[in-house]
């Protein structure tokens, strides 16, 4: 698997992540902090909150894009530039235009503007539609924005299936020899961005944008890693925050280890939801028993394909890297459960070809064999947000327990797959701490109970964490809550967003 390290809406994605150090902040004007705590003034960045963005269509009906400019090192502003693409949606009406409404997928690594002309764009509720356009920005090295490159497809393809829960010395190495190969690759091919890619910088691009938009605060809604975006930009600028909405919170006091360990419990959580629903059905492939008896049996099946790999129908094989990716993806979905209960069945027949679909997803794989640069970008963020989880084999080996204690199922490969980071080249920048962000607005936290890659327990906290902040929480399974079928959900997020309405506190939505 790759850095475990991902955070999503779309359910093919996840892992842990890390914090950025913002230096100091105000109520409007934040000294424009580069990743290495050096600043520059207002006066050094009017270049850029004074240029213009010319807007064109392109391509899908009704939207338009652009390219924005932005200081490759803050630092360094009069230095290189970086170019981000932007598009747009106008609101439709009826009603009077509140101002922009700036949406983020997460990842790090997923498509913002993708993510708008696919979905957000046309998907989101109409009265919300109506009174805002809707615009997205691809991060800095992310999608259309200068995006960080490391492997081609066949080198990608034989990342994917590296065994990540190693049995011996030899594929411990093995395995560390992958991370080291995908971590020069990043450095070979796209070594003059890698430092440039923090949380951070891309919070400072977020209220460039704002002002070129001509708001006088920044109205978001992110998702995943995308609530980490939104409370940096909060910390940053407290006085320029309007209503934000961050759903599927991280928790940004923690260290990456604490993150990747309770995800594991998360995702354990979630498999276990599906376990039970499945163990109620008489086609379960991991039978009728119970949740317990249907993970030892997962369990198993994954042991089987570490000793041999299934056919797919292509020359790939199905191996237990692939298999427990694919497992994985479905957990951040519900609505993915019985696309799962096929792939397994199958899987157990001998034929491995739905379960690598999953996997594919995940990896945002193409049919031709080639990839998005999604796992790219996640890895530049995620390894200079935050020191890494581990540093050697020798301390994978010291946390196993708890990993395993935290999922019997997914822990051994999840530790593994937490040492990705101990190669950066890129040093890391940034480390946990907590956002409190003083003086903003009123912010609203989400959090999904049985969410598997980011767990309940961190939208508490963040919301605790807040000086402003208010939770809302979603009983239910998946990855974040907002537009996924809650009316109770999306009621109260849409009368925030139109009317600065904030939840009651301790609300809570089935």
């Amino acid at each position: 698997m790759d850095s475990r390290r991902l955070f999503r809406t779309a359910a093919v994605a996840f892992s842990a992540f890390g914090l950025l150090l913002s230096g100091c902040t105000d109520g409007g004007t934040a000294p424009a902090a580069s990743a290495s705590g050096t600043a520059a003034t207002r006066e050094e960045l009017e270049p850029y909150y004074g240029q213009r963005l010319a807007w064109k269509a392109c391509g899908v009906p009704d939207f338009e894009c652009a390219t924005m400019k932005a200081p490759l090192d803050y630092a360094r502003p009069g230095g290189k530039q970086i170019g981000l693409a932007v598009a747009r949606i106008r609101a439709t009406g009826p009603g009077k235009r509140i101002g922009s409404l700036l949406v983020n997928p997460g990842g790090p690594g997923g498509s913002a503007v993708g993510y708008l002309q696919g979905y957000a764009g046309i998907g989101y509720p109409a009265p919300v539609r109506a009174r805002y356009d809707m615009v997205a920005v691809d991060p800095r090295g992310v999608a259309h924005s200068e995006p960080v490159e490391c492997l081609d497809g066949p080198a990608m393809d034989a990342y994917t299936q590296v065994d990540t829960t190693p049995d011996d010395r030899r594929e411990q190495d093995r395995l560390a020899a992958a991370f080291k190969n995908f971590a020069a690759g990043c450095a070979k091919r796209s070594g003059a961005v890698l430092p440039h890619v923090s949380t951070v910088e891309t919070a400072r691009d977020m209220d460039i944008l704002r002002e070129l938009l001509g708001d006088r605060k920044l109205h978001y809604v992110g998702a995943s890693y995308g609530t980490f975006l939104g409370a940096t930009y909060a910390e940053l600028f407290p006085g320029r925050t309007g209503r934000l909405v961050l759903d599927g919170a991280m928790d940004p006091s923690l260290t990456t280890a604490e993150l990747n360990r309770d995800q594991t419990a998360g995702f354990e959580t979630a498999f276990r939801s599906f376990a039970a629903d499945c163990v109620r059905r008489r086609d379960c492939p991991l039978g009728t028993g119970s949740p317990t008896d249907a993970a030892a049996r997962l369990k198993t099946l994954f042991e089987r394909l570490d000793a041999q790999p299934l056919r797919t129908g292509e020359r790939r094989r199905l191996g237990e890297a692939l298999a427990t990716t694919g497992v994985i993806a479905a957990m951040y979905d519900e609505s993915a459960w019985p696309q799962l209960r096929e792939a397994l069945a199958r899987a157990q027949r001998g034929d491995g070809a739905d379960l690598l679909a999953l996997a594919d997803g995940y990896y945002e794989r193409e049919a031709d064999g080639t990839y998005s640069n999604l796992m790219f970008a996640n890895a530049a963020v995620n390894c200079l947000d935050q020191p890494p989880a581990f540093s050697s084999p020798e301390d994978v080996r010291k946390a196993m327990s708890s990993f395993e204690k935290a999922s019997p199922v997914f822990g051994e490969g999840l530790a593994w797959a937490s040492l990705n980071c101990a190669y950066w080249t890129a040093e890391p920048t940034g480390t946990a701490h907590r956002i409190e962000a003083g003086g903003a607005a009123p912010i609203v936290v989400v959090g999904t109970t049985r969410d598997p890659a980011t767990p309940y327990k961190w939208a508490r906290s963040l919301a605790a964490q807040l000086s402003s902040g208010t939770l809302l929480t979603y009983e239910g399974d998946g990855h974040t809550a907002y537009g996924r079928g809650s009316d109770c959900v999306d009621t109260a997020i849409n009368a925030y967003l139109l009317d600065g309405t904030v939840p009651p506190s301790g609300k809570r939505c089935a």
